[in-house]
């Protein structure tokens, strides 16, 4: 597969398809626990038992997210030169409690893997579409996209050879107007999360990884963005505007591997949130290891006949056997399907529970990019509706410290399509 960029993008550095072709699993099949992908990724429904955190956990959560720095006015440089400190970020969504009786916003959350800004500018486009329709947005950068290929040795990845990665490095071009946007877009109000580095799957992939592993991982992610201006040797770009260690709260694991042993290396870097799990019901989040677990989740497909991961390359497997250049007679289909899977899981919860709903995509022109116009759509179809919050994972985070525990614990008990009596479920 090629990237937007036209670097050779290889088959592992894809997430699995939730299922396999010709059709998504039925819901029968995801009321069990399910096997797919050849065992590789499994849905089940234990969210709903999964541990709450205490109300001390909470406001303690709540309390540290409200901290900031003492800021002076002025920007203040760190390390090298790559990152500074220019004050609180703007544009974010301030956390309310619920009132008693009151009916939760309806969260959106798009998020982006990878977040290099390629030749097709898709990096640059999403951040106008989510200004124009009021959407912040979750971008998970990828380590090694700011490190030069000629560079590439400065990158010590888990189980493989020193320089190594299972996509490709950028190019010198790529890096800078990377960082542009990623800049640009902090300052608009959206989150810069992880992606980690080498997006390596599969055997000797995360999956495999112990703690200590990941651990090395997400430290060379952040010296790689700390060291930018050391390791390209650009003069003429200023600083990141933020202080990046404290910005990030959370990440995506290639392929959604090795989430056992990742939460339990991200809390001791004080991370909120993890979104490296699949296949959930679109049903309000619990913590899992002390952070919020952030799925992709099982959305209607073809009028509700199966349930398909909320992510392009689930439809990319399904719709045309994981070829990003399927038959072109098919695109309009295709895109149609896409976009009325989306909708589907949208209106099922707009109307009903109001769980927050996830969107995982890819920067990439697969199917025509017909993955890319039908998120258009549900952009501008859904941000601008009454009660429809459009936010980053690190809001909805702050959002959900603030609440209730006791109400997190009711909502999580609706089902999706559930429309309760709001006077019951938030006291």
């Amino acid at each position: 597969m090629k990237s937007p960029s036209g670097r050779r993008r290889k088959a592992v550095a894809t997430h699995r398809p939730a299922a396999t072709h010709p059709g998504f699993l039925t819901l029968a099949a995801l009321l069990v626990v399910a096997s797919l992908v050849a065992g590789y990724l499994v849905l089940d429904r234990t969210s709903n038992t999964q541990p709450t955190a205490s109300a001390g956990d909470s406001k303690k959560a709540s309390a540290d997210a409200a901290k900031e720095p003492a800021w002076d006015g002025k920007t203040h440089v760190l390390g090298d030169g790559s990152t500074s400190y220019t004050g609180p970020q703007t544009g974010r969504l301030k956390p309310v409690r619920l009132k008693p009786g009151e009916k939760p916003p309806q969260f959106v959350v798009f998020s982006w893997d990878g977040a290099l800004q390629g030749d097709d500018g898709l990096f640059e486009h999403y951040r106008k579409l989510g200004e124009e329709y009021n959407a912040n947005m979750t971008f998970f950068l990828t380590g090694i996209y700011l490190l030069p290929k000629s560079k590439k040795d400065l990158y010590s990845p888990p189980q493989h050879p020193v320089g190594s990665s299972a996509i490709s490095f950028p190019t010198d071009e790529h890096i800078r107007t990377t960082l542009e946007q990623l800049g640009e877009a902090w300052k608009e109000g959206n989150e810069i999360g992880t992606h980690f580095n080498g997006h390596f799957c599969g055997a000797k992939g995360g999956g495999f990884w112990s703690v200590d592993e990941w651990k090395s991982e997400i430290d060379q992610f952040y010296k790689f963005v700390e060291h930018w201006k050391t390791n390209t040797g650009y003069t003429d770009i200023p600083p990141l505007p933020f202080d990046f260690k404290k910005e990030v709260a959370g990440g995506r694991a290639p392929c959604l591997e090795g989430q056992a042993n990742l939460l339990k290396a991200a809390k001791t870097y004080g991370w909120r949130y993890d979104a490296s799990s699949s296949g959930d019901f679109q049903i309000w989040p619990a913590k899992k290891n002390g952070l919020w677990d952030f799925p992709l989740q099982a959305l209607p497909y073809d009028g509700g006949k199966y349930q398909g991961l909320s992510m392009d390359f689930n439809f990319l497997a399904n719709q045309s056997d994981g070829e990003p250049e399927g038959d072109p007679a098919k695109y309009p289909q295709w895109e149609q399907q896409t976009l009325d899977a989306y909708m589907a899981g949208f209106n099922r919860v707009y109307y009903g529970s109001r769980a927050p709903l996830f969107i995982g995509n890819h920067f990439e022109e697969w199917n025509g990019g017909i993955y890319m116009r039908a998120v258009d759509e549900v952009i501008k179809n859904v941000c601008t509706k009454k009660g429809v919050k459009c936010v980053s994972f690190k809001e909805l985070s702050d959002w959900m410290d603030v609440q209730s525990p006791a109400t997190l614990e009711r909502l999580r008990s609706l089902d999706p399509a559930q429309n309760p009596d709001w006077s019951t479920v938030v006291k």
